[in-house]
């Protein structure tokens, strides 16, 4: 009954960035942004994007990008595999100094301004 209600509200709404062409200006902005991450792995990560992943200064441009491109769902579910990706690698690597969990900034620095 939900979907009934929301379609004869909206029968002629197209949802674009669904759509072939926004889907790969999405994945695009994401490739370029986590490319920027791999680039950057040496400097200090200062900014925090969403799921308490943390980010060099010099991505952000790309960041931005990314947020204004693809929809807020997806870099939520992009940024949990890029994370979950890097922790598997992390406790993975031959290097000992290395290996070992991420640690990551308390919830609290998550709460968004309600």
């Amino acid at each position: 009954m939900a979907m009934e209600a929301y379609a004869s509200k909206y029968p002629d709404k197209i949802h674009t960035d669904v759509l072939s062409d926004a889907r790969q200006a999405c994945y695009k902005a994401r490739d370029a942004f986590y490319a920027c991450l791999e680039k950057e792995s040496n400097k200090k990560p200062t900014e925090i994007a969403s799921v308490g992943l943390l980010y060099p200064v010099e991505c952000k441009k790309t960041r931005q990008d990314y947020d204004n491109v693809c929809r807020r769902t997806w870099v939520k579910h992009f940024d949990r595999q890029y994370c979950a990706k890097k922790r598997v690698q992390r406790l993975l690597d031959d290097n000992e100094s290395r290996r070992g969990p991420i640690s990551l900034p308390q919830t609290s620095t998550f709460k968004s301004p309600n």
